[in-house]
């Protein structure tokens, strides 16, 4: 991940998760108040263990308030095994019904002696071409 500008980096028990927002204009329709988000996870084992995701949280809030939670297993259909010094990379998306928004969440992951722990995603901003800033 090499966008440093637009990279959101959390780290929790030597698990590193990087996440590098962007807009998606061709899956946009603004006229219909959808705004189509991707982004792109990182997700870095700095620990001594083997670990396991099996389940993801996602807090998305528009800009108007409206929350929406997703929960669920793995990510992208799968529930990938990241060891010592390894790192897995996915990409997915979001749609907002508002121009800008944010998202923040956390990964549920497994150890080898099978004890979980939460991963924080970090929040990050989503901030469409389209979303009008006033200057006072």
């Amino acid at each position: 991940m090499d966008d440093s500008e637009n990279t959101y980096v959390a780290v929790t028990d030597r698990i590193s998760v990087s996440v590098i927002p962007f807009f998606l204009d061709d899956d946009s329709e603004p006229e219909k108040g959808r705004y189509m988000w991707g982004y792109q996870v990182h997700i870095e084992n700095n620990g001594d263990d083997t670990v396991q995701l099996e389940r993801r949280y996602w807090k998305i809030t528009d800009s108007m308030g409206r929350i929406q939670e997703v929960r669920g297993e793995g990510v992208v259909g799968e529930q990938p095994v990241i060891e010592p010094g390894d790192a897995y990379e996915y990409t997915s998306g979001a749609p907002l019904a508002t121009p800008s928004g944010f998202m923040v969440g956390s990964f549920q992951m497994r150890r080898n002696d099978g004890s979980y722990f939460d991963v924080d995603i970090p929040a990050f901003s989503l901030d469409s071409p389209f979303d009008v800033q006033m200057i006072n």
